[in-house]
């Protein structure tokens, strides 16, 4: 493969790993607690002595196309999604800062996806049954409607449960640094080394759900523009290819 096809399809393929994840993006687009990713690309070149360096558009010349590649990284946007309201005591969301803890089997995990409910035990738990973290462990709410009870659930907005007037737990609010944000499917993310960051204050809003922080216009536009930038390519690559096919044909006749 010629360089200037090898650097076209490098950068195609770039393009289409954009795609895929904008396509992710707009797909989540009403997923509660979803949190959009962006991706930024780097392109390399091997110098005369082997040494890898970062290069920027217009790129060099490259006679041998595996000089020269194109690195990738998604990486999550952490901005809120905005708040909506659904009335339901166990519908659970953050203003500001912060993600829910709560115990999945491969360990803790951080969401920020708030459509909880109760287990038959009268747990506070995920929509997939995972039980959602107090700072003593997990939270029962025995008793309380949502479990077929008489007794009112309220939950404060520092993270303070109750069950008619009674404490049963603090919900375990912590932050994530927006590097450290790596994600674990449906929702979750991953405990970054040494564990979440504690919050001295939290903000929580009892009744309400955050949606997803992806912008629906936004998304369209970049599926548009990468569609095009993909195609763009696509047709270098023909060019190059034809150019290269002329080339041979012209030198067969010559001989």
């Amino acid at each position: 493969m010629s360089g200037e096809i090898y650097m076209a399809a490098a950068a195609a393929l770039a393009y289409e790993k954009r795609l895929e994840v904008t396509a992710d993006n707009l797909a989540n687009l009403q997923t509660a607690g979803f949190k959009r990713q962006a991706v930024s690309f780097r392109a390399y070149a091997l110098d005369a002595e082997n040494n890898a360096r970062q290069v920027f558009p217009p790129y060099p010349a490259v006679s041998d196309g595996s000089r020269f590649w194109v690195a990738y990284e998604a990486r999550v946007d952490p901005a809120a999604g905005p708040l909506k309201q659904t009335g339901n005591p166990l519908d659970l969301a953050l203003n500001g800062p912060g993600f829910f803890a709560v115990e999945s089997p491969e360990g803790i995990r951080y969401t920020r996806r708030g459509n909880f409910t109760l287990n038959a035990d009268g747990v506070l738990v995920t929509q997939e049954g995972w039980a959602v973290q107090g700072e003593g462990g997990e939270i029962r709410l025995e008793g309380g409607q949502a479990a077929g009870g008489r007794a009112m659930i309220s939950v404060g907005r520092d993270g303070t449960v109750r069950v008619d007037d009674r404490d049963v737990g603090r919900l375990r609010i912590e932050d994530i640094p927006a590097s450290a944000l790596a994600r674990a499917g449906n929702g979750y993310f991953l405990p970054p080394p040494g564990g979440g960051l504690p919050l001295e204050a939290v903000d929580v809003a009892q009744g309400f759900l955050e949606m997803s922080n992806v912008d629906a216009v936004r998304g369209m536009v970049e599926m548009i523009e990468i569609l095009r930038g993909y195609e763009s390519y696509q047709r270098l690559m023909r060019a190059v290819d034809e150019m290269n096919a002329k080339s041979v044909n012209e030198l067969g006749r010559s001989a």
